[in-house]
């Protein structure tokens, strides 16, 4: 069989792999669904072993058969996640999520007052959001001190599992960079000062580039896993810079749209470009840049939707797309689980307007599609990116037209939507090529296959939605807060 690399992704909702060769041919391909846990209102988990470590033990079973000459493995996955453990790597509590985790509000605001949040955004990148690991570690300190005093090692989804599989403690610079407000993104190391004030007698991890060759499979984990011994496992990174890594988004001027449970825009820079709505991030390449933003639910609530209907997806966009644009005066504000940039408030909520007795399932899914639509055209004009860019649609959200043809005629963008389509495991796979040098360097793995032109009929009506959008949020802000309050008060722990 041909010599081959196994790339994995742990996501949100679902895990994938893929065995691929030299020619960037998907040989074989796995997946498997898992659940996020919400134990509180704003919280957001994973279980390391339940879900973490079982995907890559069930994925790698899977590939294992159908792969020959395996050369290396590499893994991405959400981020950044906070994973409390001990020097051993046991995990000590589950793992607390990325933005749509938005425990740590009080935690923000005191970073911010203490540091500033103009020098926090010089040094780091970024102002402090939901987003930002340092008040989650606050947070773990001022509530679960139990676990806290057992902590000596704070862990990302990739880092965790190359230990688990190699013994090594290791982090990439793009993970890093996203570890707000502990890492230089200038100096591209960790600053020393506040990982001592924020989190004393932690161990940090040595830093890597994403495609590094960081450790090799030992004894213990080939014997679980199926994979060999000494098996070269390189660093991978956070999953929507791995897809954009798949597609050919590396250089300047390139932007990804992201369609998955969450959806993430990231825009390649050739230098560093600060923005308050917006995280300035280490690329996946040595010393390149991103600008990144993020909706803090997107798929997720076409999920909601399916699950509260019980309609299947392919009746559901049916319906939706027999419904013209507008969705017959039905607006959503796609704030489930708060929102990341560029408003910045965990406390935001998801509301439906205009609804009247007449209206159904299908108005309810096109409005929840123009809904994140209208979101992702803030995200664009805030971060000041202009339409003539190169963007390229990937993810889940891309495989039936509907919406990625809504977001081309809300945002006025030319979208090119790859052959491949699997995500964040074809990048993996493509680094770890790249890395024992299968494919080189800039290898073109993933061709284009169709463009999703904006509709010229429907601009005019989505510039007047869109006015209508920017005004909704303020108006309801106010609302929106006293909701969030009250069920923190009247919910506790129970899941809403």
């Amino acid at each position: 069989m041909d010599a081959c690399v196994i790339g994995i992704d742990i996501g949100t909702s679902t895990s994938k792999g893929v065995v691929v060769n030299a020619n960037g041919h998907v040989l074989a391909r796995a997946e498997i669904p898992h659940a996020t846990s919400f134990p509180q209102p704003g919280w957001a988990e994973h279980d390391a072993e339940a879900v973490w470590w079982h995907d890559v033990l069930f994925l790698v079973q899977q590939l294992i058969p159908q792969a020959g000459g395996v050369q290396a493995l590499c893994i991405s996955g959400i981020g950044p996640t906070v994973l409390a453990c001990d020097a051993n790597g046991t995990p000590l509590r589950p793992a607390m999520l990325y933005g749509i985790d938005t425990r740590a509000s009080q935690e923000i605001d005191e970073l911010h007052a203490y540091y500033g949040g103009e020098t926090i955004l010089s040094r780091c990148g970024a102002l402090l959001s939901s987003q930002a690991i340092g008040p989650k570690v606050r947070w773990l300190q001022r509530h679960e001190p139990h676990v806290w005093a057992q902590t000596t090692h704070l862990h990302m989804l990739n880092s965790w599992l190359i230990q688990r599989l190699t013994g090594e403690y290791v982090l990439d610079h793009h993970s890093a960079s996203q570890c707000w407000p502990f890492y230089d993104i200038r100096r591209a190391t960790w600053i020393r000062e506040w990982c001592a004030d924020i989190a004393p007698h932690i161990t940090w991890p040595r830093l890597a580039w994403p495609g590094e060759i960081v450790g090799r499979i030992h004894a213990a984990a080939a014997a679980i896993t199926g994979l060999p011994v000494g098996l070269p496992v390189l660093c991978g990174t956070i999953d929507a810079w791995s897809e954009a890594w798949s597609v050919g988004v590396q250089r300047p001027g390139d932007v990804m749209l992201m369609y998955g449970t969450t959806f993430f825009v990231v825009e390649v820079v050739d230098t560093l470009r600060l923005h308050p709505a917006a995280w300035g991030t280490r690329g996946v390449a040595p010393d390149s840049f991103t600008v990144a933003a993020g909706l803090a639910t997107s798929g997720a609530i076409t999920q909601w939707l399916q699950a509260l209907t019980g309609a299947p997806y392919a009746t559901l966009i049916a319906e939706a797309a027999a419904v013209p644009p507008g969705s017959a005066g039905v607006m959503l504000l796609p704030y489930f689980a708060g929102e990341r940039t560029p408003i910045f408030d965990a406390d935001a909520r998801g509301v439906y307007s205009g609804l009247t007795l007449q209206h159904g399932r299908g108005h309810l899914y096109r409005a929840a599609l123009e809904g994140t639509a209208m979101a992702v055209r803030h995200v664009l004009s805030a971060l000041q990116i202009p339409g003539h860019r190169r963007f390229v649609a990937v993810g889940g959200g891309t495989k039936g037209s509907l919406w990625t043809q809504i977001v081309s005629d809300v945002t006025g963008v030319v979208q090119e939507i790859p052959q491949e389509t699997i995500g964040a495991a074809y990048g993996d796979a493509l680094l770890a090529a790249q890395a024992v040098g299968m494919a080189p360097a800039g290898s073109p793995w993933n061709a284009t296959a169709t463009l999703v032109h904006p509709q010229p009929a429907h601009v005019a009506r989505y510039d007047a939605l869109y006015a209508e959008y920017l005004v909704a949020y303020p108006t309801m802000r106010e609302h929106m807060h006293q909701r969030a309050t009250w069920q923190r008060q009247e919910y506790g722990d129970a899941i809403l």
